[in-house]
Protein backbone atom coordinates (compact mmCIF):
# COMPACT_ATOMS: atom_id res chain seq x y z
CA UNK A 1 0.00 0.00 0.00
CA UNK A 2 0.93 3.63 -0.41
CA UNK A 3 2.34 5.36 2.34
CA UNK A 4 -0.60 7.89 3.00
CA UNK A 5 2.48 11.02 2.89
CA UNK A 6 2.66 10.21 -0.97
CA UNK A 7 -1.16 10.24 -0.98
CA UNK A 8 -1.39 13.45 0.41
CA UNK A 9 1.86 15.04 -0.68
CA UNK A 10 0.18 14.20 -4.64
CA UNK A 11 -3.41 15.28 -3.61
CA UNK A 12 -1.46 18.54 -2.40
CA UNK A 13 0.46 18.96 -5.48
CA UNK A 14 -2.92 19.06 -7.64
CA UNK A 15 -4.55 21.82 -5.34
CA UNK A 16 -1.68 24.19 -5.32
CA UNK A 17 -2.03 24.71 -9.04
CA UNK A 18 -5.33 26.13 -8.85
CA UNK A 19 -5.67 29.91 -8.71
CA UNK A 20 -5.44 31.84 -5.10
CA UNK A 21 -8.84 33.25 -6.02
CA UNK A 22 -10.07 29.82 -5.75
CA UNK A 23 -8.59 28.73 -2.55
CA UNK A 24 -11.52 27.74 -0.61
CA UNK A 25 -12.41 25.51 -3.32
CA UNK A 26 -8.92 23.86 -3.96
CA UNK A 27 -8.58 23.04 -0.38
CA UNK A 28 -12.23 21.24 -0.28
CA UNK A 29 -10.91 19.63 -4.04
CA UNK A 30 -7.86 18.76 -2.16
CA UNK A 31 -9.68 16.95 0.34
CA UNK A 32 -11.75 15.11 -2.06
CA UNK A 33 -9.23 14.19 -4.31
CA UNK A 34 -7.10 12.85 -0.84
CA UNK A 35 -10.12 10.50 -0.33
CA UNK A 36 -10.78 9.27 -3.71
CA UNK A 37 -7.12 8.82 -4.12
CA UNK A 38 -7.27 6.86 -0.98
CA UNK A 39 -10.35 4.75 -1.99
CA UNK A 40 -9.23 3.82 -5.26
CA UNK A 41 -5.34 2.95 -4.38
CA UNK A 42 -6.50 0.88 -1.45
CA UNK A 43 -8.73 -1.26 -4.21
CA UNK A 44 -5.48 -1.99 -6.38
CA UNK A 45 -3.43 -5.27 -5.05
CA UNK A 46 0.11 -3.55 -4.08
CA UNK A 47 3.04 -4.69 -2.32
CA UNK A 48 5.72 -2.52 -0.44
CA UNK A 49 9.16 -2.33 -1.84
CA UNK A 50 9.90 -4.16 1.26
CA UNK A 51 7.54 -6.81 0.67
CA UNK A 52 8.81 -7.19 -2.94
CA UNK A 53 12.14 -7.44 -2.32
CA UNK A 54 11.87 -10.22 0.27
CA UNK A 55 9.55 -12.13 -1.86
CA UNK A 56 12.60 -11.54 -4.61
CA UNK A 57 15.29 -13.17 -2.31
CA UNK A 58 12.94 -16.13 -1.69
CA UNK A 59 12.13 -16.75 -5.53
CA UNK A 60 16.09 -16.44 -5.97
CA UNK A 61 17.08 -19.13 -3.44
CA UNK A 62 13.85 -21.15 -4.03
CA UNK A 63 15.26 -21.18 -8.02
CA UNK A 64 18.49 -22.24 -7.17
CA UNK A 65 17.20 -25.36 -4.96
CA UNK A 66 15.22 -26.34 -8.22
CA UNK A 67 18.44 -26.55 -10.38
CA UNK A 68 20.59 -28.15 -7.87
CA UNK A 69 17.47 -30.60 -7.12
CA UNK A 70 17.46 -31.05 -11.25
CA UNK A 71 21.32 -31.87 -11.31
CA UNK A 72 20.84 -34.30 -8.64
CA UNK A 73 17.90 -36.33 -10.05
CA UNK A 74 19.93 -36.06 -13.65
CA UNK A 75 22.73 -37.80 -12.17
CA UNK A 76 20.39 -40.43 -9.95
CA UNK A 77 18.64 -40.85 -13.80
CA UNK A 78 22.51 -41.12 -15.62
CA UNK A 79 23.39 -43.84 -12.50
CA UNK A 80 19.93 -45.74 -12.89
CA UNK A 81 20.34 -45.78 -16.47
CA UNK A 82 23.98 -47.25 -16.66
CA UNK A 83 23.36 -49.46 -14.02
CA UNK A 84 20.46 -50.97 -15.77
CA UNK A 85 22.56 -50.94 -18.72
CA UNK A 86 25.21 -53.18 -17.02
CA UNK A 87 22.83 -55.74 -15.44
CA UNK A 88 20.11 -55.99 -18.16
CA UNK A 89 22.06 -56.50 -21.48
CA UNK A 90 23.64 -60.33 -21.10
CA UNK A 91 27.25 -60.04 -22.16
CA UNK A 92 28.52 -62.74 -24.81
CA UNK A 93 30.90 -64.55 -21.51
CA UNK A 94 27.59 -65.32 -20.23
CA UNK A 95 26.35 -67.04 -22.67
Amino acid sequence: MLDPKKVEDIARQIGSIIPPQLKQFADELEGKVKQVLQAKLSELDFVSREEFDVQRQVLLRTREKVEAMEQQLAALLAEKTQDFSKNALPSSDQE
